[in-house]
């Protein structure tokens, strides 16, 4: 059974609102996107410590609506905060069941969150910070490091950053990333 992988990630413009975007690919390293798509809000929660789900959740749900089930869904950002289990961006997104499996990747060390897998990719010194739900951290620590591109932040995630700011629109998302 093919299984559905999605990258998402959302900006939020100077003139309000936010605009989302999703990549979708059969392939764990993203190397060949399918689908496309993005999504704007005119309105968004403001930014609120700790809560910020509230205002990135809305925009992850609207570009994955229209969308076939997604199986592997990854984030820009962390699943938990903390060892504990403090719900970050990516159990927000596994609770509203937009995939049964969330991985988060984020660039920068969240303090509390000392439980996050590092990935070193390519030549870069600096670690990318891997939090998971539905998948055993390590196996979602190798499928990041396995993602297409070599270098530190993988391709796919920086297409997908590059479709949310509207620098890219869907079309120009050529099937082949890696």
């Amino acid at each position: 059974m093919t299984k559905t992988f999605a990258v998402v990630d959302v900006h939020y413009p100077d003139t309000g609102g936010a605009r989302a975007a999703a990549m979708l690919s059969s392939r764990a390293d993203l190397a060949t996107i399918t689908t496309a798509r993005t999504a704007t809000l005119e309105h968004v929660a403001e930014y609120r410590p700790g809560n910020f789900y509230e205002r990135e959740l809305p925009a992850i749900a609207a570009v994955l609506d229209e969308l076939p089930p997604i199986d592997v869904l990854v984030i820009d950002g962390y699943v938990d905060l903390d060892p504990d289990g403090r719900p970050g961006l990516g159990m927000h997104a596994w609770q509203e069941q937009l995939a049964p499996v969330v991985i988060g990747v984020a660039k920068t060390r969240f303090h509390s969150a000392t439980h996050a897998a590092e990935v070193r990719r390519g030549t870069a010194t600096s670690p990318l910070y891997v939090t998971s739900i539905g998948i055993d951290l390590a196996d979602a620590a190798d499928l990041v490091r396995g993602m297409s591109g070599g270098a530190r932040v993988p391709d796919a995630l920086r297409l997908v950053d590059r479709l949310a700011r509207g620098k890219l629109e869907p079309s120009d998302v050529a099937s082949s990333v890696g």
